[in-house]
């Protein structure tokens, strides 16, 4: 087997750096929601609004495990290239293959996520459509 270098680990920075991206505009959107449910609880109650909150801290708790995988990833993988620079192949192995171990974790709680937000988008849509339904028809 042949010596790990730079550009392996290297070849990760830019994915991180996209999903670190990706990461935050879902929180910003996150954040969007939580604003547009605080104007919803002023102005009116929901029956379903409990439900929406506890959906909300749940996302939110992954979104910042998410992002706290994701940087200690690009960490790992930082220090990785400085180890193989340095001439610690060994170490430099080491540190990039628990940085793969960290970016697949935080991409398994984004895949988590994901399930929760369709499923919360899906009570939304049912929402909808019975409001629909019960409206009289002209």
């Amino acid at each position: 087997m042949t010596p790990m270098t730079l550009t392996t680990p290297a070849l990760l920075f830019p994915a991180i750096s996209l999903l670190m991206l990706a990461y935050t505009n879902r929180f910003l959107v996150l954040a969007q929601l939580v604003r547009q449910l605080a104007d919803k609880v002023e102005h009116r109650a929901e029956e379903n609004i409990r439900g929406q909150i506890a959906n909300l801290h749940l996302r939110l708790a992954l979104i910042r495990n998410m992002q706290i995988a994701g940087v200690i990833s690009f960490l790992l993988c930082t220090l990785s290239m400085f180890a193989l620079f340095v001439g610690r192949i060994l170490l430099g192995e080491v540190l990039f293959g628990v940085s793969l171990i960290s970016l697949s974790i935080s991409l398994l709680i984004s895949l988590y996520e994901i399930s929760i937000s369709t499923h919360a988008l899906d009570l939304q849509l049912s929402s909808i459509n019975e409001q629909a339904d019960a409206a009289p028809s002209v």
